[in-house]
This record gives structure tokens, C-alpha cells and sequence, in this order.
């Protein structure tokens, strides 16, 4: 390691790392619970919990790699990277595993590999790239160009199906469309084009996601159906009260009314053990780690690493947005989980090795000027 790569480590966000240690922590401690099931002999403890330490200590190793390089590096493999993600995409029909009905995955033997993870880390870089190239607001043509680039991937991901991470690779490209700015008459535009537009994307979902818009809207309709999730998961929370049943001590996840606890709904397992005391509390970290991200971006010496992290800003944004809205019935399942707190493998990489690279670019804001 070079002097200079070993003095930026002086200039570690420490804020920012120990609230993702934090969240990390909680999300652990969560899987714990939501893992128990409650037996006439006491509670009975799955092994998620073990599985996520797993997959974070992984995440360190991917986390530690981001941070040792020279981000600008990766400005040259957006377009490699963006065309290698089309391809794993279009293998995923043909070859691709299908699990509980979708087909995501790609089996390499060793392991699984789900393309759409990989294609929310080539539209960052992408959008990154194209976007910090100029200053200026947006046109039209330009705009367009932008989102057509984000759209090929996102149409593949719905297809599969999954309109979750498809809706968050278009949200991700669109945070960073409205960071960059766009011309004010197209503003205005879109504002009055895409409520009109919107209900158009009806006839294109499938059934089952039509019949969770409607739960959405009143879950009381099918409540053994597409409305279980959400009724559970406001049982879940509304029964916490204020300080909660404690520690293991919920009886929706405990006794297997709430689906999906340690994935989707794992924060409704929390707001039932640590009630609207514990959900503020999670909540103002969550606000604090958003906070740290957009310091970083704010504070880049140069576009593309304030474009860096201004996506990654957007990416957890967007899913504690919707996660949060989901469990709580203020938005229809979608199948997005919580940054940190939902158990998952390649998602869990994957945000450590984001907050790798946000940690790069925070640190390498010392070694040069903007040019």
C-alpha cells in the first residue's frame, strides 16, 4: 500500500461506519427474535441470525475492497459493467433458477447469483457517469436518454417476476436525475404527464400484484389472501403500544401469524417487541445514516464522487421509504426489504460494499482538489 493509500485511512467516516455497525447490530439482534418460534417447551430458534454474521463478514471483506481502491477507477467500468448486466439478465429466462415461482438466479455451482442485485450497483455507476459529465440541467433528449438506459434493465427485473427491485433501479436512476436538475418547463411537465401516465402501468401487472394494490387499499377484502400480509404486520406493530412486549416476547412472530418476519416484515417483529419508543429510535438512526451519506456527497471534491454517493443515498432512501411504508399498510407489498434489519445474503454484501464505496469517497475528498 502507497503512503498516500495509507493516509486517507486517517480520514475514515467514523460516524458513518458506526451507524451502519449499529443498524448491522440491530438487524442481528432482530433475526435473533424473528427466527424464534415459541413452543410448549420454550422458544425454539431458527438459524437466520447465524446465516446474516455470515454474509456481513463477507460484507466487511467486499466493504474493505471498496474502500482500498481509487474510486475514479471505476468511472471506465460502467459501460462494461452496465452490458455484462444486460446479458446475466437475458440469460435469467433461459437459464435462470426458479424459486417459490420467480426465476432470478443463475446457478455458477458454488453459488446463486441474482443479476438484479448486480444491475442496482451498474445503473449507480452509469448514472454516475453520465450524469456528473455536465452541470447543466437536463433537456429532453437527454433526459430520455438517461432513463431509456435505465429502463432496458428495470423491464427485465419486473419480467421476472420482480417489480420491487425493477421499481428501485428506476427510483435510484431518478434520485439522480433530480440531483443533477432538469430544465423547469420539463419539470412541470412531468409533474402533470406522470400522475396521467401512471395508472396505464395497471394493465401490465400480473394478478397477484394486482390483488396487493387492492389489499393495499382495503385489505379487509381478502383478509386470508393478499391482505394477510398487511393486516398481520399492522397487528404486529399496533400491538407494541409504546414500549413494546420486550425481547422475544412478541406473539405475532412468535407464533407464526406474521409471514415473512425475517425478510419483508422483519421490522414489524421489532415494532412489537420495542413498540413506537423502539420504532423512533430505529428510525432516527436510519435518519442519521441518510444524513451522513448526503454529507459525503455534499463534501466530494469532484462530481462524479458526490454522484457516487448521492446514488447510494438514493438507494437505501428509497428502501427504507418503502419498506417502512409497506409494513406499516401506507404502501402495497412490493417485496422490498430493509437495508441492514431484513435477513438477506447478496442484498447484505451488497450494502456493505456500497457503504464501502461512500467511506472511499469520503476519504479521498483530502488527497485532491476539484479540477
Amino acid at each position: 500500500m502507497s503512503p498516500i493509500d495509507r493516509r486517507v485511512f486517517y480520514h475514515v467516516n467514523w460516524k458513518l461506519a458506526g451507524l451502519m455497525a449499529a443498524l448491522f447490530a440491530i438487524g442481528v439482534l432482530n433475526l435473533y427474535s424473528a427466527s424464534g418460534v415459541r413452543l410448549d417447551v420454550g422458544v425454539q430458534v431458527e438459524n437466520y441470525y447465524q446465516k446474516q454474521l455470515i454474509w456481513g463478514a463477507m460484507g466487511l471483506l467486499g466493504m474493505a475492497v471498496f474502500m482500498a481502491f481509487d474510486y475514479r477507477r471505476l468511472h471506465a467500468a460502467a459501460w462494461p459493467l452496465y452490458t455484462v448486466t444486460l446479458l446475466l439478465l437475458l440469460a435469467v429466462p433461459i437459464a435462470g433458477k426458479t424459486v417459490l415461482g420467480a426465476r432470478r438466479w443463475l446457478d455458477l455451482g458454488l453459488f446463486n447469483l441474482q443479476p438484479s442485485e448486480l444491475a442496482k450497483f451498474a445503473m449507480l455507476l452509469l448514472g454516475a457517469r453520465l450524469l456528473s459529465e455536465d452541470s447543466e440541467r437536463l433537456h429532453l433528449k437527454e433526459l430520455a436518454s438517461v432513463l431509456g438506459l435505465g429502463l432496458l434493465p428495470a423491464l427485465l427485473i419486473i419480467k421476472q417476476p420482480d417489480l420491487g427491485t425493477g421499481m428501485l433501479v428506476l427510483l435510484l436512476l431518478g434520485g439522480l436525475v433530480l440531483y443533477r436538475g432538469v430544465q423547469p418547463w420539463l419539470f412541470r411537465t412531468l409533474c402533470v404527464l406522470v400522475p396521467l401516465v401512471m395508472p396505464l402501468f395497471w394493465f401490465v401487472l400480473k394478478d397477484y400484484q394486482k390483488r396487493r394494490i387492492l389489499a393495499f387499499l382495503d385489505p379487509a377484502t381478502d383478509p386470508l389472501g393478499s391482505g394477510y400480509h398487511i393486516l398481520q404486520s399492522e397487528i404486529a406493530v399496533g400491538s407494541g403500544r409504546v414500549f413494546g412486549k420486550g425481547f422475544l416476547g412478541g406473539t405475532q412472530s412468535q407464533l407464526r401469524f406474521l409471514p415473512e418476519k425475517h425478510t419483508d416484515f422483519a421490522v414489524a417483529v421489532f415494532g412489537e417487541e420495542w413498540g413506537f419508543f423502539g420504532m423512533t429510535v430505529l428510525l432516527s438512526v436510519f435518519c442519521a445514516f441518510l444524513y451522513q451519506l448526503a454529507v459525503v456527497a455534499r463534501d466530494a471534491k469532484d462530481p462524479y464522487g458526490s454522484y457516487l454517493a448521492a446514488g447510494v443515498f438514493f438507494y437505501f432512501f428509497w428502501q427504507i421509504l418503502i419498506n417502512m411504508g409497506m409494513v406499516m399498510g401506507l404502501m402495497p407489498v412490493v417485496g422490498v426489504p430493509l437495508p441492514f434489519i431484513s435477513y438477506g445474503g447478496s442484498a447484505t454484501v451488497v450494502n456493505f460494499c456500497l457503504l464501502g464505496l461512500v467511506l472511499n469517497v469520503s476519504m479521498r475528498r483530502y488527497l485532491f482538489k476539484q479540477t
